[in-house]
Parts: structure tokens; C-alpha cells; sequence
């Protein structure tokens, strides 16, 4: 059974998406401010965190940030009562895997919450039993470990960049759009943007590309989407 952190200090708010939770059958628990929660993060281990993006004395972003230093993969869906597309920007650009405005609907909470759990059990056995690594040139995948090596060099990967990088990689050189992209890497019933794709193609080239302002492995398909090229 997966453990839901909650990371709220509205309390009503954390008590209600508890609930909902615990009747679609998750473990959960409760946080009410940042260190709280980083000290339950350390401690238990979550395999999602539901985090407010504003809280007294240290916000979501700066536990988002702590908490990728140390841990690549947890997923984390963030909860802001502001709308503009800078901070959902900056919320992903920290490491953050989905972001949702409150109020909060909590049916679309459930279906993010699952969407981003899903990966990481279901749906992807059989893909990997059949395909249990990519090489391509000295760019390794390994599916199994999820573990990515460019040049012998292991690179750490949050689980996103992984799907992203996967989804192209398993066919170099064709061009995707940004839609089927997302749709590879969050699933087709994941309620988004796919201007998230382009941020984490960003992060990406960041960590794959020798010259991320100009790559050479993932390229941009103006209009269309990106493709990845990888025979150097």
C-alpha cells in the first residue's frame, strides 16, 4: 500500500485530501510545515508528496528544493493558490512533478496522485521484461535500475526526466510532438500541461548535453515537437 505525505498548514484542507485518500486505500500522513515535513520525508520515506506551495516559515519551494538534493525520485505534486505560469514554472523547474491550483478538486487530486504513482509499478512490466536497456552510441539506459550513463558517467535522473528520456530514446530520430510526448511520459489520462515537456527537456539537455544552449542530441523540431539523435 503507498504512503501519501500531505504538506499543509490549512489543516481543514490536509484533513480533507487525507480523507479522500484513505478511501481510494493509500497510507497517509500529515505534515504542517516544512521541517515537519522534511523530517517525515528523511524518516519514512513517502512514495508521493502533496506539498503547499505557501507556508509560514519555509515554503514549498525551498522543501521541493531540500528535498532534491537528496532524493531524485519521490514524486512531488505541488499545491499553489497562485495561477500564474511563472510559479507552476518555477515549482517544476525545482524538481516538483505536477502542480495543482487550489481550491483543490479533490477527483483530479486522486487522478494526479495516481497518474504519477502508476509508473513506478504498473503498466510498465512487460515493456521492461521485453526491452531491459537502451544503447545507443555512449549513451546507456539501463530500465531495470533506471540508471542512465553517458560516456561511463552515471547521470541521476528525477523519474520524469527518465520517462521523458525513454520515450525518445526508444525511437531515435523520430519526431514527437509535445502532446505524445507527455502522453509517453505522464500517461494519456494525466491532467497537465505540455508545456511541462519543454521544461524537462530543458533539464534534460542540462545533464545530457555538453553544450545545453546548443544541443546536439536533443533537438527542437520547430512547430512540431523534439527528436533525439544520438550517433556520437
Amino acid at each position: 500500500m503507498k504512503t501519501i505525505l500531505i504538506v499543509d498548514d490549512e489543516q481543514a484542507i490536509a484533513s480533507s485530501i487525507q480523507y479522500v485518500l484513505k478511501q481510494e486505500g493509500f497510507n497517509t500522513m500529515l505534515a504542517h510545515d516544512g521541517r515537519q515535513a522534511l523530517d517525515l520525508i528523511g524518516s519514512s520515506k513517502p512514495d508521493l508528496i502533496i506539498l503547499d506551495l505557501m507556508m509560514p516559515s519555509m515554503d514549498g519551494y525551498e522543501v521541493c528544493r531540500r528535498v532534491r538534493a537528496f532524493d531524485q525520485k519521490t514524486p512531488i505534486l505541488m499545491l499553489t493558490a497562485r495561477t500564474s505560469e511563472i510559479d507552476a514554472v518555477v515549482g517544476l523547474e525545482l524538481g516538483a512533478n505536477d502542480y495543482i491550483a487550489k481550491p483543490v478538486r479533490l477527483r483530479e487530486l486522486v487522478a494526479r496522485v495516481k497518474a504519477n504513482l502508476r509508473d513506478s509499478d504498473f503498466g510498465k512490466e512487460d515493456v521492461r521484461a521485453a526491452h531491459r536497456s537502451i544503447s545507443m552510441a555512449d549513451l546507456f539506459i539501463d530500465l531495470d535500475s533506471r540508471t542512465v550513463k553517458v560516456g561511463g558517467r552515471e547521470v541521476e535522473l528525477t523519474y520524469k526526466e527518465f520517462e521523458l528520456l525513454v520515450a525518445l530514446a526508444r525511437q531515435p530520430n523520430r519526431v514527437f510532438t509535445r502532446d505524445q510526448l507527455f502522453a509517453q511520459a505522464w500517461g494519456s489520462d494525466f491532467l497537465g500541461e505540455s508545456r511541462t515537456v519543454d521544461v524537462h527537456v530543458r533539464y534534460l539537455r542540462e545533464k545530457l548535453e555538453a553544450n545545453p544552449s546548443h544541443p546536439k542530441h536533443i533537438l527542437t523540431v520547430r512547430g512540431v515537437g523534439y527528436r533525439l539523435v544520438w550517433d556520437q
